[in-house]
């Protein structure tokens, strides 16, 4: 295994490799935040085969990251509610620019590129409430921030942006304490699934069945002709809850046999589609959950807080676990790529 001194002190290394493209920062895949044994926490990027190619330090524990799709250069975003997302130059190990949000706001842990990353656009909340904004930034200029623009819901978490540069956001529902994220209202929440043109005009938006008014939408993949979308269920734990949602056409919920669907424990924490499957992951069930693109149950995969997950070229899957595993999986089994001495956290962000 890499000794992660040594990783960090190669970086300076690659500052002489010509180009900004990510071959310039090794060609990695993957992205993923992950606390070492030293209790110290990096942003990582991992190769096909599951190996550290680099590694940033972060100054506190990080969540997800949006990666540039053409310089080496990726943001990683704080654990929400956060007040910092850092911009580092993968190639370097540097650290090139901090964004803050605006005075009364908070990051919430996700962001994505502008298909040309020309813009990043970052999820954050109005602290008191939790009334959700989309954060605008110049990619070109330094991210200098444009404005903000409404996501028209509480609490938005993970967002995409599509090839024809309108923003998807998981408006979570839940309003939170800024100090403490209890949530204040679990008994009104109003998730819903927003799509925003890229200067801020709403294009749709689309609720759940009331009953179903305490799944909080979380986190997104995209679809050819559509988006899915995973959920967290606030309300009674003894109820087996879809947690898997597919909005083409119009918005539907994927069910799984009841025995599986409570092996969830009510909360899905990453999401990726592949291969003509989605892949849900729960870290407190310690499952994934692999469905087809139509919303069929094809089977579960039982390993103990997995939770990062995203596409992979040598499989449909790739996912991380709090024990330092990386995995690849199909539609039927887990197979190991490579094990390291950190715990990774609930993200993994493909490249590209």
């Amino acid at each position: 295994m890499t000794d992660r001194r040594t990783l960090l002190k190669g970086l300076a290394a690659a500052a002489i490799l010509p180009g900004r493209g990510w071959a310039a920062a090794g060609s990695p895949e993957w992205l993923a935040a992950a606390r070492a044994a030293d209790g110290s926490y990096a942003l990582y990027g991992l190769d096909t085969g599951g190996g550290l190619v680099f590694a940033v330090p972060l100054p506190s524990r990080g969540h997800a990251a949006a990666a540039h799709p053409a310089r080496a250069e990726a943001v990683a975003f704080a654990r929400r509610p956060g007040t910092y997302a850092l911009i580092l130059d993968c190639r370097t190990g540097a650290v090139s620019g901090r964004l803050a949000p605006p005075r009364g706001l908070q990051f919430n842990g996700h962001g994505a590129f502008s298909p040309d990353g020309a813009r990043l656009y970052t999820s954050e909340v109005v602290a008191k409430g939790s009334a959700g904004r989309i954060g605008i930034w110049d990619a070109t200029r330094g991210y200098a921030r444009l404005g903000d623009m409404d996501s028209h819901g509480i609490g938005p978490h993970e967002l995409r942006t599509r090839a024809d540069g309108a923003v998807v956001v998981a408006n979570g529902g839940i309003e939170t304490d800024p100090q403490d994220r209890t949530p204040l209202n679990l008994d009104r929440m109003r998730p819903n699934l927003a799509v925003l043109s890229a200067g801020g005009s709403l294009l749709s938006r689309s609720e759940l069945a009331p009953e179903l008014h305490q799944n909080s939408i979380r986190h997104l993949a995209l679809l050819p002709a559509g988006v899915a979308f995973a959920m967290q269920w606030q309300g009674d734990p003894a109820e087996p809850i879809p947690l898997l949602g597919i909005m083409g056409q119009e918005m539907r919920l994927a069910d799984a046999p009841e025995e599986e669907a409570m092996a969830m424990q009510g909360y899905a924490g990453s999401i990726a589609v592949s291969g003509g499957l989605i892949a849900v992951t729960s870290p407190r069930g310690g499952v994934v959950m692999i469905h087809g693109v139509d919303g069929t149950h094809r089977a579960t995969l039982r390993r103990a807080d997995i939770c990062g997950v995203a596409a992979a070229s040598d499989a449909p899957f790739a996912l991380t676990d709090g024990g330092g595993a990386v995995w690849a999986a199909d539609g039927t089994a887990l197979r190991l790529r490579a094990r390291h001495d950190l715990a990774w956290d609930n993200h993994l962000v493909r490249i590209g």
